[in-house]
């Protein structure tokens, strides 16, 4: 835990799992049919997160304008993307926000948790690449933040497909 009290099981708090989506990443989908099991059975609600990392071109005020809104726009498509995917799966009751965020991953991920106390775990899907789990779980779970994360990750195989998902969770 942070040093603030998590209140994610007292009255007037909604427990939320957190997925980390991007575009052209096949074990996201994992990550959601299991945090939509998971909200199913349990309650509470999946949160969404998109995070903008910095560009290449930021010293350039209008290139860095027209790049964020077009990382806005991707956002917003990967957002309807994963709805459609879970309403296709029987799972248009959950409850699901979006939140965007600019910055370096793993950091807004740390922020976002920190900010919102409702957030009760952070579900990744592994990566399929057999070179490792994937940049953000090594990030997550390596260096300083090893064994300080102020909430469980789940970690869910990749390759598994939404039925394989659905007996587990």
């Amino acid at each position: 835990m942070s040093d603030h009290k998590r209140n994610v099981f007292l009255s007037g708090h909604v427990r939320k799992f957190l997925v980390v989506v991007e575009e052209d990443a096949p074990e996201i989908e994992a990550a959601l049919a299991f945090a939509a099991n998971r909200v199913r059975r349990t309650g509470g609600m999946i949160s969404m997160l998109y995070v903008i990392e910095p560009g290449d071109f930021q010293h350039w005020l209008g290139v860095k304008e027209i790049q964020r809104e077009e990382a806005m726009q991707k956002a917003k498509a990967v957002f309807r993307l994963f709805r459609r995917k879970l309403k296709g799966a029987g799972f248009e009751d959950i409850t699901v926000e979006e939140v965007i965020r600019e910055g370096k991953r793993a950091d807004e991920i740390s922020k976002l948790i920190n900010e919102d106390e409702d957030i009760a775990i952070i579900v990744l899907g592994a990566s399929v690449d057999q070179s490792g789990p994937g940049p953000l779980i090594s990030n997550l779970m390596s260096g300083g933040k090893a064994g300080t994360f102020p909430v469980p990750i789940s970690i869910i195989p990749g390759h598994l497909d939404w039925e394989d998902i659905t007996s587990l969770a």
